[in-house]
């Protein structure tokens, strides 16, 4: 089952013979973890055991899910970037999250509402979140938010890597920031009781965008700009306020997170704690940009990668540090429990169960009870 163009990378190309021993790695008994709501505010839902055309999830895929430990994960309802027809690119793939989500109503509960993020975990659902990570879609048509939240869509990132109507991007180099478009598009995000995300906005878009919300917006993905300077990361200045603004920013397990693109599981550790320290333990999270399911690296999946790394770059998509053999994720937690072992390192170095209930889940959660209620 492909879901989207990030099943292939995202989650897309778990261990297809590690996986079985990956998804038996379990820190020892039941504890607050278990307990707790465990929120990926993005990544991608897929299923690599099952061919392209099949909507219904595999058994082995949904056991490797419910092994991670997410309660929810927020996936990405496309297109990006500047595409002939965004419009039509979001009516179709809107229409195959819904397909996919008819096809597995045991198993996917589609998140309106913080109180479906409880029911999921009650249940034993997946909790699954849908959202933009480009406001192309819309455009000047603001109307359009509606529909999207008819559609179940509830966040809306404003920009992608490159300048839209609404601001610019992480990276187009004019860096002008928000247009009067984008803040219209704030406001309409705002009325439509929408979730607002800045993630891959241009420094000076993030800024202002930040300065102008009246509601807590979040960054959902991104790094620590003062460990690592690329576009991609956030400066503390736009940091602390989100932060001020009562949001969230989610740290990514992404190459960004060093300047040779293979971060190790120490950096991760550093980025999440500077964030924790200059926004607050109330303001931090995690945000993978990866997937639930590990990645296995071979020769057909790197095969892939680098075909979809050239298409991004083809398409002037791709940050700096994407490209050919490099790999979206840390290596070092690559495998189905990566979110209990970050938890269970963060611990080692003193974060208390509180602190960790917090930014596995309760930060995010507790945004978005404010943006949509429940």
């Amino acid at each position: 089952m492909q879901i989207d163009r990030r099943t292939l990378i995202a989650g897309g190309m778990a261990a297809l013979a590690a996986g079985p021993a990956l998804a038996q790695r379990r820190l020892a008994g039941p504890g607050w973890f278990d307990r707790a709501i465990i929120i990926d505010a993005l990544g991608g839902v897929s299923d690599p055991y099952s061919p392209d055309d099949q909507l219904r999830l595999s058994d082995r895929a949904w056991s490797e899910m419910t092994g991670s430990g997410v309660t929810m994960l927020r996936d990405t309802v496309f297109p990006v970037g500047n595409v002939a027809d965004p419009w039509g690119d979001y009516q179709k793939d809107i229409a195959t999250k819904r397909n996919v989500l008819n096809a597995n109503p045991d198993r996917l509960l589609l998140v309106r509402s913080a109180a479906d993020i409880l029911k999921a975990k009650r249940e034993k659902k997946f909790g699954w979140l849908l959202g933009t990570q480009d406001s192309v879609m819309v455009g000047p048509e603001l109307d359009r938010l509606a529909q999207l939240k008819k559609d179940g869509v509830m966040t809306v990132q404003l920009t992608y890597n490159n300048g839209n109507l609404s601001g610019d991007g992480s990276l187009e180099p004019r860096n002008n920031g928000l247009t009067k478009l984008g803040k219209a598009t704030i406001e309409r995000i705002e009325a439509q009781k929408l979730l607002l995300d800045l993630a891959h906005g241009g420094a000076r878009t993030m800024a202002e965008a930040a300065a102008f919300a009246k509601r807590p917006p979040v960054i959902s993905h991104t790094g620590a700009r003062a460990l690592i300077d690329h576009p991609r990361n956030t400066s503390d200045e736009t940091i602390k306020a989100v932060a001020a603004k009562g949001g969230v920013v989610g740290v990514y397990f992404m190459p960004f997170l060093t300047l040779d693109s293979h971060p190790k599981g120490g950096d991760l550790i550093r980025h999440i704690e500077h964030v924790a320290n200059v926004a607050g333990e109330d303001h931090v999270g995690i945000g993978t940009d990866n997937g639930v399911l590990p990645q296995l690296v071979n020769a057909e999946t790197t095969r892939k990668l680098n075909e979809w790394a050239a298409q991004r770059i083809k398409m002037g998509i791709a940050a700096p540090g994407e490209g050919l053999n490099v790999w979206p994720m840390v290596a070092d937690y690559n495998s189905v429990d990566r979110y209990r072992r970050i938890a269970a390192d963060l611990q080692k170095r003193g974060w208390s169960e509180g602190r960790l209930e917090k930014l596995m889940g309760g930060n995010f959660l507790r945004v978005y009870r404010e943006a949509w209620g429940g």
